[in-house]
């Protein structure tokens, strides 16, 4: 109760004053119910306010601009994936005309082994024959190899 005496003192004495000075109306201090009464109004106009948006606020309308990109990120890696496969379908008929010419090569092969078979062809005897040739072939080099590796000091001994 301290408080409001010592409000209410200032009002009730009158200040000195100049006598032809033009008079001021009173300052009205507000007492505990005008203050009441203005916290009370101040958070029911609060509760009243629509909320702010953060994408409203140019600091903060990052988000705005974040959503944009993300839909324009979005897009590219549609276009990319549309690019890719048509890509893989160019290759994949790629690899198809690759595989009919490996099947018409291996034809061609298969013909000209049929041919050299035919114009090479020998008879069970002539085959032994030029495999007996071959192996004396091999043993004479052998041995002339050996020869030359050890020298002339095995054929001192």
């Amino acid at each position: 109760m301290a408080s409001t005496t010592s409000l209410v003192l200032p009002q009730a004495l009158p200040a000195p004053q100049k006598p032809h000075a033009s008079k001021h109306a009173p300052v009205a201090l507000p007492t505990r119910r005008h203050c009441l009464l203005l916290f009370t109004a101040s958070t029911a106009l609060k509760a009243m306010e629509v909320p702010a948006r953060a994408q409203d606020i140019p600091l903060f309308g990052l988000r705005k601009g974040l959503r944009k990109v993300e839909q324009e990120a979005e897009e590219i890696v549609k276009e990319g994936f549309e690019v890719v496969d048509k890509g893989i379908v160019a290759a994949e008929k790629g690899i198809e005309a690759a595989e009919k010419g490996v099947e018409v090569a291996e034809k061609g092969i298969q013909t000209a082994e049929k041919e050299i078979e035919t114009a090479v062809s020998f008879g069970g005897l002539a085959q032994a024959g030029v495999v007996a040739a071959a192996e004396a072939l091999g043993v004479l080099i052998a041995t002339s190899v050996v020869n030359g590796i050890l020298g002339p000091e095995a054929q001192k001994s």
